[in-house]
Protein backbone atom coordinates (compact mmCIF):
# COMPACT_ATOMS: atom_id res chain seq x y z
CA UNK A 1 0.00 0.00 0.00
CA UNK A 2 1.84 3.14 -1.44
CA UNK A 3 1.41 5.93 0.53
CA UNK A 4 3.78 8.40 -0.41
CA UNK A 5 1.18 11.75 -1.02
CA UNK A 6 -0.18 10.77 2.71
CA UNK A 7 1.29 13.23 6.05
CA UNK A 8 2.21 9.55 7.91
CA UNK A 9 1.77 11.44 11.10
CA UNK A 10 -1.32 13.08 10.33
CA UNK A 11 -2.86 9.82 9.28
CA UNK A 12 -1.64 7.74 12.13
CA UNK A 13 -3.32 10.32 14.75
CA UNK A 14 -6.52 10.13 12.67
CA UNK A 15 -6.60 6.20 12.57
CA UNK A 16 -6.09 5.54 16.36
CA UNK A 17 -8.64 8.69 17.11
CA UNK A 18 -10.86 6.27 14.96
CA UNK A 19 -9.75 3.29 16.61
CA UNK A 20 -11.01 4.16 20.27
CA UNK A 21 -13.79 6.15 19.40
CA UNK A 22 -15.22 3.01 17.65
CA UNK A 23 -14.01 1.10 21.09
CA UNK A 24 -15.56 3.44 23.13
CA UNK A 25 -19.30 3.50 21.23
CA UNK A 26 -19.14 -0.45 21.13
CA UNK A 27 -18.16 -0.69 24.90
CA UNK A 28 -21.21 2.25 25.71
CA UNK A 29 -23.71 -0.10 23.42
CA UNK A 30 -22.58 -3.46 25.58
CA UNK A 31 -23.17 -1.58 28.64
CA UNK A 32 -26.46 -0.86 28.48
CA UNK A 33 -27.49 -3.90 27.36
CA UNK A 34 -25.75 -5.36 30.50
CA UNK A 35 -27.27 -2.99 32.28
CA UNK A 36 -30.91 -3.13 31.67
CA UNK A 37 -29.65 -7.41 32.45
CA UNK A 38 -28.71 -6.46 35.60
CA UNK A 39 -31.96 -4.30 36.57
CA UNK A 40 -34.29 -7.02 35.13
CA UNK A 41 -32.44 -10.37 36.22
CA UNK A 42 -29.50 -9.24 38.38
CA UNK A 43 -26.22 -11.02 37.61
CA UNK A 44 -27.84 -14.12 36.08
CA UNK A 45 -29.00 -11.71 33.39
CA UNK A 46 -26.05 -10.13 32.73
CA UNK A 47 -23.93 -13.67 32.47
CA UNK A 48 -27.03 -14.57 29.86
CA UNK A 49 -26.41 -11.43 27.79
CA UNK A 50 -22.84 -12.01 27.87
CA UNK A 51 -23.05 -15.68 26.46
CA UNK A 52 -25.48 -14.32 23.68
CA UNK A 53 -23.16 -11.54 23.34
CA UNK A 54 -20.28 -13.65 22.68
CA UNK A 55 -22.55 -15.92 20.24
CA UNK A 56 -23.60 -13.04 18.09
CA UNK A 57 -20.03 -11.70 17.55
CA UNK A 58 -18.84 -14.88 16.03
CA UNK A 59 -22.70 -15.50 14.22
CA UNK A 60 -23.12 -11.85 13.34
CA UNK A 61 -25.26 -12.62 9.51
CA UNK A 62 -23.96 -11.57 6.33
CA UNK A 63 -26.27 -11.62 3.84
CA UNK A 64 -25.22 -12.47 0.48
CA UNK A 65 -23.83 -10.05 -1.58
CA UNK A 66 -25.91 -10.84 -5.12
CA UNK A 67 -28.75 -11.17 -3.25
CA UNK A 68 -28.58 -7.08 -2.08
CA UNK A 69 -27.69 -6.04 -5.24
CA UNK A 70 -30.78 -7.89 -6.80
CA UNK A 71 -32.63 -6.17 -4.62
CA UNK A 72 -31.35 -2.82 -5.43
CA UNK A 73 -32.14 -3.87 -9.05
CA UNK A 74 -28.14 -3.71 -10.01
CA UNK A 75 -26.57 -5.68 -12.81
CA UNK A 76 -22.91 -6.85 -12.95
CA UNK A 77 -20.19 -5.74 -14.89
CA UNK A 78 -18.00 -7.96 -16.31
CA UNK A 79 -14.43 -7.03 -17.34
CA UNK A 80 -15.71 -6.14 -21.10
CA UNK A 81 -18.39 -3.99 -19.90
CA UNK A 82 -16.21 -1.52 -18.02
CA UNK A 83 -12.33 -2.33 -18.42
CA UNK A 84 -11.25 1.03 -16.38
CA UNK A 85 -13.20 0.40 -13.59
CA UNK A 86 -12.56 -3.38 -13.73
CA UNK A 87 -8.81 -2.53 -13.58
CA UNK A 88 -9.38 0.30 -10.81
CA UNK A 89 -11.14 -1.84 -8.54
CA UNK A 90 -8.63 -4.55 -9.13
CA UNK A 91 -5.65 -2.21 -8.25
CA UNK A 92 -7.24 -1.23 -4.91
CA UNK A 93 -8.04 -4.83 -3.89
CA UNK A 94 -4.46 -5.20 -4.49
CA UNK A 95 -3.10 -2.27 -2.15
CA UNK A 96 -6.12 -3.16 0.80
CA UNK A 97 -4.72 -6.77 0.52
CA UNK A 98 -8.50 -8.38 -0.09
CA UNK A 99 -8.41 -12.04 -0.97
CA UNK A 100 -10.23 -11.24 -3.78
CA UNK A 101 -11.86 -8.19 -6.02
CA UNK A 102 -14.96 -7.17 -5.20
CA UNK A 103 -17.41 -7.76 -7.58
CA UNK A 104 -18.90 -4.69 -9.84
CA UNK A 105 -22.39 -3.84 -10.11
CA UNK A 106 -23.96 -1.09 -12.03
CA UNK A 107 -27.31 0.84 -10.76
CA UNK A 108 -29.38 2.70 -13.67
CA UNK A 109 -30.31 5.64 -11.55
CA UNK A 110 -29.87 9.55 -11.47
CA UNK A 111 -28.48 9.47 -7.69
CA UNK A 112 -24.71 10.10 -7.24
CA UNK A 113 -23.79 7.10 -5.02
CA UNK A 114 -21.77 4.08 -4.80
CA UNK A 115 -22.24 1.36 -1.52
CA UNK A 116 -20.38 -1.92 -0.87
CA UNK A 117 -21.71 -4.76 1.02
CA UNK A 118 -19.93 -7.96 2.53
CA UNK A 119 -17.23 -8.94 3.78
CA UNK A 120 -13.17 -9.24 3.06
CA UNK A 121 -13.71 -12.76 1.64
CA UNK A 122 -16.66 -11.86 -0.43
CA UNK A 123 -17.87 -8.62 -1.21
CA UNK A 124 -19.59 -6.10 -3.99
CA UNK A 125 -19.90 -2.75 -5.12
CA UNK A 126 -22.41 -1.19 -6.77
CA UNK A 127 -22.09 2.61 -8.60
CA UNK A 128 -24.82 4.44 -9.83
CA UNK A 129 -24.81 6.20 -13.68
CA UNK A 130 -25.17 9.57 -11.92
CA UNK A 131 -21.88 8.79 -10.37
CA UNK A 132 -19.97 7.56 -13.05
CA UNK A 133 -21.16 10.71 -15.09
CA UNK A 134 -20.66 13.27 -12.85
CA UNK A 135 -17.23 12.29 -11.57
CA UNK A 136 -13.93 12.66 -13.15
CA UNK A 137 -11.14 9.77 -12.90
CA UNK A 138 -9.43 11.13 -9.42
CA UNK A 139 -13.12 11.72 -7.59
CA UNK A 140 -14.22 8.21 -8.82
CA UNK A 141 -11.40 6.58 -7.73
CA UNK A 142 -11.59 8.09 -4.43
CA UNK A 143 -15.28 6.69 -3.70
CA UNK A 144 -14.39 3.37 -5.26
CA UNK A 145 -10.98 3.13 -2.15
CA UNK A 146 -13.61 4.64 0.00
CA UNK A 147 -16.08 1.38 -0.81
CA UNK A 148 -13.13 -0.74 -0.25
CA UNK A 149 -12.16 0.49 2.70
CA UNK A 150 -15.41 -0.23 4.20
CA UNK A 151 -14.64 -4.06 3.35
CA UNK A 152 -11.23 -4.42 4.24
CA UNK A 153 -12.33 -2.84 7.51
CA UNK A 154 -15.38 -5.08 7.71
CA UNK A 155 -17.55 -2.41 8.85
CA UNK A 156 -20.60 -4.18 7.27
CA UNK A 157 -20.22 -6.28 10.24
CA UNK A 158 -19.58 -4.09 13.08
CA UNK A 159 -22.27 -2.05 11.91
CA UNK A 160 -24.39 -5.67 12.16
CA UNK A 161 -22.91 -6.06 15.58
CA UNK A 162 -23.98 -2.16 16.91
CA UNK A 163 -27.36 -3.05 15.13
CA UNK A 164 -27.63 -5.96 17.44
CA UNK A 165 -27.00 -4.37 20.57
CA UNK A 166 -29.46 -1.54 19.70
CA UNK A 167 -32.09 -4.16 19.03
CA UNK A 168 -31.75 -5.89 22.26
CA UNK A 169 -31.27 -3.08 24.37
CA UNK A 170 -35.01 -2.25 22.69
CA UNK A 171 -36.13 -5.53 23.72
CA UNK A 172 -35.28 -5.72 26.97
CA UNK A 173 -36.17 -2.36 27.48
CA UNK A 174 -40.00 -2.92 26.13
CA UNK A 175 -39.88 -5.63 28.47
CA UNK A 176 -38.48 -3.94 31.40
CA UNK A 177 -41.58 -1.42 31.00
CA UNK A 178 -44.01 -3.99 30.16
CA UNK A 179 -43.24 -5.63 33.85
CA UNK A 180 -43.02 -2.33 35.45
CA UNK A 181 -46.86 -1.76 33.99
CA UNK A 182 -48.22 -5.41 35.51
CA UNK A 183 -46.61 -4.51 38.52
CA UNK A 184 -48.26 -1.02 38.56
CA UNK A 185 -51.44 -2.06 41.17
CA UNK A 186 -48.60 -3.14 43.66
CA UNK A 187 -46.51 0.01 43.53
CA UNK A 188 -50.05 1.99 44.25
CA UNK A 189 -51.01 0.04 46.71
CA UNK A 190 -47.30 0.27 48.34
CA UNK A 191 -46.47 -3.59 48.27
CA UNK A 192 -43.61 -2.58 45.97
CA UNK A 193 -41.13 0.39 45.16
CA UNK A 194 -40.02 2.37 43.06
CA UNK A 195 -36.24 2.75 41.92
CA UNK A 196 -36.58 5.94 39.69
CA UNK A 197 -33.38 5.60 38.80
CA UNK A 198 -33.73 2.41 36.67
CA UNK A 199 -36.64 3.54 35.53
CA UNK A 200 -35.00 6.27 33.85
CA UNK A 201 -32.67 4.12 32.52
CA UNK A 202 -35.45 1.69 31.41
CA UNK A 203 -37.29 4.58 29.11
CA UNK A 204 -33.71 6.16 27.59
CA UNK A 205 -31.63 3.41 27.14
CA UNK A 206 -33.12 2.74 23.82
CA UNK A 207 -32.55 5.93 22.85
CA UNK A 208 -29.07 6.76 23.86
CA UNK A 209 -28.20 3.20 22.12
CA UNK A 210 -29.24 4.54 18.98
CA UNK A 211 -27.43 7.62 19.60
CA UNK A 212 -24.21 5.74 20.11
CA UNK A 213 -25.22 3.58 16.81
CA UNK A 214 -25.21 6.78 14.90
CA UNK A 215 -21.77 7.96 16.02
CA UNK A 216 -20.29 4.92 15.56
CA UNK A 217 -21.48 4.83 11.74
CA UNK A 218 -19.77 8.32 11.43
CA UNK A 219 -16.50 7.18 12.74
CA UNK A 220 -16.59 4.40 10.55
CA UNK A 221 -17.31 6.91 7.94
CA UNK A 222 -14.06 8.72 9.34
CA UNK A 223 -12.36 6.07 8.90
CA UNK A 224 -13.09 4.24 5.41
CA UNK A 225 -12.56 8.29 4.04
CA UNK A 226 -8.73 7.68 5.69
CA UNK A 227 -8.28 4.68 4.62
CA UNK A 228 -9.31 5.83 1.11
CA UNK A 229 -6.67 8.54 1.20
CA UNK A 230 -4.00 6.46 2.10
CA UNK A 231 -4.98 3.55 -1.06
CA UNK A 232 -5.34 5.91 -3.58
CA UNK A 233 -2.42 8.37 -2.35
CA UNK A 234 -4.82 11.43 -3.05
CA UNK A 235 -6.76 12.32 -0.09
CA UNK A 236 -7.80 15.52 -2.43
CA UNK A 237 -9.57 13.07 -5.50
CA UNK A 238 -12.25 11.87 -2.66
CA UNK A 239 -12.46 15.41 -1.26
CA UNK A 240 -13.45 16.49 -4.55
CA UNK A 241 -15.84 13.93 -5.23
CA UNK A 242 -17.33 14.73 -1.66
CA UNK A 243 -17.91 18.42 -2.47
CA UNK A 244 -19.59 17.74 -5.58
CA UNK A 245 -21.99 14.86 -4.27
CA UNK A 246 -23.02 17.46 -1.77
CA UNK A 247 -23.54 19.79 -4.13
CA UNK A 248 -25.60 17.85 -6.54
CA UNK A 249 -27.75 15.97 -4.48
CA UNK A 250 -27.71 18.32 -1.47
CA UNK A 251 -29.36 21.14 -4.41
CA UNK A 252 -31.93 18.60 -5.57
CA UNK A 253 -33.29 17.12 -2.49
CA UNK A 254 -33.16 21.34 -0.88
CA UNK A 255 -35.00 22.72 -4.72
CA UNK A 256 -37.52 20.16 -3.61
CA UNK A 257 -37.99 20.32 0.38
CA UNK A 258 -36.64 23.59 1.05
CA UNK A 259 -36.01 26.21 -1.87
CA UNK A 260 -33.26 28.35 -0.94
CA UNK A 261 -32.13 26.62 2.57
CA UNK A 262 -30.22 23.89 3.72
CA UNK A 263 -31.83 20.54 4.90
CA UNK A 264 -31.69 20.86 8.85
CA UNK A 265 -30.71 17.88 10.07
CA UNK A 266 -28.92 17.75 13.58
CA UNK A 267 -24.94 16.18 13.90
CA UNK A 268 -26.51 13.49 16.44
CA UNK A 269 -29.22 12.22 13.89
CA UNK A 270 -26.68 11.82 10.77
CA UNK A 271 -25.60 8.21 9.84
CA UNK A 272 -22.85 10.27 7.97
CA UNK A 273 -20.37 12.97 9.29
CA UNK A 274 -20.94 16.52 7.40
CA UNK A 275 -19.20 16.73 3.90
CA UNK A 276 -17.44 19.71 5.03
CA UNK A 277 -15.81 17.87 8.32
CA UNK A 278 -14.73 15.15 5.91
CA UNK A 279 -13.17 17.26 3.46
CA UNK A 280 -11.20 18.69 6.58
CA UNK A 281 -9.78 15.34 7.83
CA UNK A 282 -8.67 14.74 4.27
CA UNK A 283 -7.13 18.00 4.11
CA UNK A 284 -4.77 17.56 6.85
CA UNK A 285 -3.65 14.24 5.09
CA UNK A 286 -2.36 16.21 2.25
CA UNK A 287 1.48 16.34 1.97
CA UNK A 288 2.51 20.02 0.45
CA UNK A 289 5.54 18.14 -1.71
CA UNK A 290 2.82 16.02 -3.61
CA UNK A 291 -0.98 16.55 -4.17
CA UNK A 292 -1.32 14.21 -7.37
CA UNK A 293 -2.38 10.73 -6.63
CA UNK A 294 -0.49 7.53 -7.21
CA UNK A 295 -3.25 5.58 -8.33
CA UNK A 296 -5.02 7.85 -10.34
CA UNK A 297 -1.82 8.37 -12.59
CA UNK A 298 -1.77 4.68 -13.00
CA UNK A 299 -5.45 3.85 -13.27
CA UNK A 300 -7.60 5.54 -15.81
CA UNK A 301 -11.13 4.71 -14.42
CA UNK A 302 -12.97 6.47 -17.54
CA UNK A 303 -12.01 4.46 -20.00
CA UNK A 304 -14.77 2.05 -21.33
CA UNK A 305 -17.04 2.92 -18.38
CA UNK A 306 -20.32 1.28 -18.59
CA UNK A 307 -23.31 2.73 -20.71
CA UNK A 308 -26.70 2.97 -19.76
CA UNK A 309 -27.32 0.03 -22.16
CA UNK A 310 -30.21 -2.25 -21.52
CA UNK A 311 -32.13 -0.42 -19.02
CA UNK A 312 -33.75 3.04 -18.99
CA UNK A 313 -32.12 5.21 -16.20
CA UNK A 314 -34.67 5.99 -13.10
CA UNK A 315 -34.88 8.45 -10.57
CA UNK A 316 -33.66 8.55 -7.45
CA UNK A 317 -35.98 6.14 -4.92
CA UNK A 318 -35.49 5.04 -1.41
CA UNK A 319 -35.00 1.72 -0.33
CA UNK A 320 -36.39 0.46 2.96
CA UNK A 321 -32.59 0.61 4.66
CA UNK A 322 -32.61 4.49 3.99
CA UNK A 323 -29.99 4.43 1.45
CA UNK A 324 -31.51 6.65 -1.88
CA UNK A 325 -29.91 4.81 -4.81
Amino acid sequence: MDARGIDHEAWQQHAWLNRLQSLALLVFMGGFLAALGWLLWGGVGVVVLLVFGIVGVFMNPSLSPTWVMRMYGASRLGQGQAPGLTAALAALAQRAGLPSMPDLYYVPSRMLNAFAVGHPARSAIAVTDGLLNQLEDRELLGVLAHEMSHIHNNDLWVMGLADMFSRATSFLSLFGQLLLIVNLPLVMTGYAAINWLAIALLIFAPNLSALAQLALSRTREYDADLNAARLTGDPEGLASALAKIERVQGGWLERILLPGRRVPEPSLLRTHPRTEDRIRRLADLRRRDQAIGLLADETRARSGTVAPGQRELRAPRWHVNGLWH
